[in-house]
């Protein structure tokens, strides 16, 4: 796909635009030195609209756009549920999971592990998380984000990762959590503005130029089994999408861990000014994930009508992108550049919190928060850096990169679960009990992987989730009932949420339940 002189103009304004606001909402006032509340959670006052923003524009990068459209390409609506149902799984860590961490008062995920547990549970999760990721995450961000530029416009690859690591420095360094959340706004807006054209005219082509509706009906007439929800076991995509699993297995395992229990993700909670604004940030996340499937599935199941004979799913994106006219196509790849570089930003800072505040300043205790923020900046350009130089090797071998990380991330997603719903709900779980889940989810992760090698990856996961449950609790109960001084009495925690917020689930759960009876 070919950029005019005018679409990277755009793309260029964009640039330009986005780190300028980086750099004008990170600003001090005079006399005040940034210090870590300031740097690692945009000093407690983040807004709900930032905080909903932020959480999709983390979600959401390149490898994630083009690669559902792909899988929309290949299995259709199906792949509509890792949306769907992030949607219900967001409403339930807004209720039940933000209480308790707010009132904790925690920066990170590691810490409220050792409030809950010891300090070996802390250490042992802080340094599982900063290599898986720098070494899986941050690498696979950007290389996937630079195979899709390369795709898209011939950009050799090592260059690509040049452009998006500089670029992600140069925008969210200096001012930590506040300038990746307070852009992030442009971000989804640059999002859902490129998604929808490229959907629109995806779906107005379809129809011979009736409109984007007229389309969506072709498309759904034309070729109805890509409009299934739920497969049966005789579709060849089964295994990615094993059915009933969808709605009552595993896939709740691996949202729950990625929404709930991820410090990339949860960080600009964390961040909020209030429990209250940050249950409307969750809900306003939630009303994106619903239409998120407009733009990063429909464009895929629309280029089997338009482009069938595509060597690679992953192609069908790229390809409707040819759609745009120039100009609107710099906005459009803008907004590929977008989702991109906000998870870079997201990730960077959260490597950084981690890094300093779990292990830094456990071994520094006393070190001056000013110094604190200068280490957290120098591991977040390590961080880049070190994933800069490694991702061709790390990723660069697999055709199948996203899918590769998807499941070696799913060896361990059970026993964090694991861990986290019985530290925050069950008082008897132990520090034992808690290690023995997260090392036994990648011991039965491995055997099944090994030994039942068709199980479905989703159904793998949910079955390991349920055998280290119930090793969690066989060694609690055995152990010593464990006293601690900052654990949540739950009776303290007020879970009652604001009539808009009841509401608002209600609305979601009622959508949902309507799209899975109409696509059944």
């Amino acid at each position: 796909m070919e950029l005019s002189g005018l679409d990277i103009a755009v793309i260029a304004v964009y640039a330009v635009t986005i780190v300028g606001l980086a750099q004008w909402v990170s600003r001090e006032k005079a006399g005040h030195a940034k210090d870590t509340k300031d740097y690692f959670l945009a000093g407690k006052a983040l807004p709900w609209w930032a905080i909903g923003a932020s959480l999709i524009a983390a979600n959401i990068s390149a490898e994630q756009i083009i690669g559902m459209s792909g899988s929309g390409f290949a299995l259709g609506l199906g792949i509509a549920s890792y949306e769907w149902m992030a949607a219900i799984t967001l409403i339930i860590v807004g209720k039940y999971f933000l209480p308790i961490f707010l009132r904790q008062g925690i920066y990170t995920m590691p810490q409220y592990l050792e409030q809950r547990y010891d300090h070996s549970v802390r250490m042992v999760m802080a340094t599982f998380w900063i290599g898986l990721y720098v070494f899986v995450n941050l690498t696979a961000i950007l290389w996937l984000g630079a195979l899709a530029i390369n795709t898209i416009t011939g950009l050799d690859l090592v260059y690509g990762l040049l452009l998006l690591g500089g670029f992600a420095t140069a925008y969210s360094l200096y001012g930590g959590l506040k300038a990746v959340a307070m852009t992030d706004i442009i971000q989804v807006v640059l999002l859902v503005m490129g998604g929808m054209i490229v959907t629109w005219l995806s779906l107005d082509q379809v129809s011979g130029g009736n409109g984007a509706l007229a389309g969506f009906a072709e498309l759904s007439a034309r070729i109805p089994e890509k409009f299934d929800m739920i497969l049966s076991p005789d579709n060849p995509h089964y295994a990615s999408l094993p059915g009933i699993s969808v709605l009552v297995g595993g896939m709740w395992i691996m949202n729950i861990s990625y929404w709930g229990c991820n410090q990339y993700i949860i960080q600009r909670a964390l961040a909020a000014k209030s429990l209250g604004e940050a249950q409307k940030g969750i809900m306003m996340a939630v009303g994106l994930k619903l239409v998120m499937p407009i733009f990063v599935v429909l464009p895929g199941i629309a280029a089997v009508v338009l482009a069938p004979g595509l060597s690679a799913p992953d192609q069908a994106y790229p390809e409707m992108m040819k759609l745009v006219p120039t100009g609107i196509k710099g906005l459009v790849f803008a907004a590929l550049i977008a989702a991109i570089l906000s998870s870079l930003g997201s990730m960077m800072n959260s490597i950084s919190t981690i890094f300093t505040m779990d292990i830094y300043r456990h071994f520094r205790p006393d070190t001056e928060d000013a110094k604190l923020v200068t280490i957290g900046r120098l591991v977040a350009l390590s961080a880049i850096i070190i994933a800069m130089i490694t991702a061709q090797p790390l990723l660069g071998k697999f055709d199948q990169a996203f899918q590769y990380i998807q499941e070696f991330t799913g060896f361990f997603t059970p026993g964090i679960v694991v861990l986290f719903l019985l530290g925050l709900f069950w008082k008897r779980a132990t520090a034992k009990g808690a290690l023995a889940a997260a090392l036994g989810s990648f011991v039965l992760s491995g055997a099944f992987w090994m030994w039942w090698p068709e199980l479905p990856f989703m159904d793998r996961v949910g079955i390991v989730f349920l055998l280290c449950t119930a090793l969690a609790v066989g060694i609690s109960l055995m152990g010593k009932k464990q006293e601690h001084a900052e654990i949540v009495d739950l009776k303290e925690i007020d879970f009652s949420t604001s009539r808009s917020f009841n509401f608002a689930a209600l609305a979601t759960v009622l959508i949902l339940t309507a799209f899975y009876i109409a696509w059944w």
